[in-house]
């Protein structure tokens, strides 16, 4: 079947902002139905997010984050995550990303898929891996990075998504992906870190 009739094609482009992490544009589109329209965007690099298990003897665990996010003016509740650079292997960069911000490296990883947070107006992805067999050591914040860590329960986590504590849309993907995983619905392929 054919999405032709779906596509919209680019006429033209304007550039609106070249900052250090946001590159915004906005085009001139020709619509299925030959009309013409604006649609302005954000072009992203993209992004991992990790969903570290940690087993306990009060049984398994979620490393979780709460970081003050400027743009709502709140601090969030949120799974580790982090920008991709330029040419990085999403796996090496959910490593450094778990590493830099929790302290924690995973020995067991598993690739669980791709997200797009906001498709109305940004090219963002995001990849999300589990990560198990945890091992604390440093964390190494950036600079400017303020953020501390804990640890809560599948159950705690859903509690809070289901009453409106979570509403980072990654983390309540990520606990969508974690439910279906442990109920076995979602089945993952674990891979070795040597």
């Amino acid at each position: 079947m054919s999405d032709e009739h779906l596509i919209e094609h680019r006429l033209s482009q304007q550039e609106l902002l070249h900052g250090h992490f946001l590159h915004a544009f906005r085009d001139t589109v020709r619509l299925p139905n030959q009309g013409l329209a604006t649609r302005e965007y954000v072009v992203h690099p993209g992004a991992v997010m990790v969903i570290p298990l940690l087993n306990t003897p009060n049984g398994l665990q979620l490393v979780l984050e709460r970081q003050y996010r400027y743009p709502v003016g709140q601090v969030m509740i949120e799974f580790p995550a982090g920008k991709l650079e330029a040419g990085e292997d999403p796996w090496l960069c959910a490593q450094r990303e778990l590493a830099e911000e929790t302290g924690y490296s995973a020995r067991m990883w598993a690739r669980a898929g791709v997200l797009h947070p906001v498709i109305a107006y940004s090219t963002e992805v995001i990849e999300i891996w589990f990560a198990k067999e945890l091992s604390l050591g440093e964390r190494r914040l950036d600079a400017e990075e303020f953020l501390d860590v804990f640890t809560a329960s599948p159950a705690q986590l859903m509690d809070w998504c289901r009453d409106g504590q979570v509403t980072d849309g990654k983390t309540l993907t990520g606990a969508l992906w974690l439910q279906n995983m442990l109920a076995g619905q979602w089945p993952v392929r674990w891979q070795r870190l040597d």
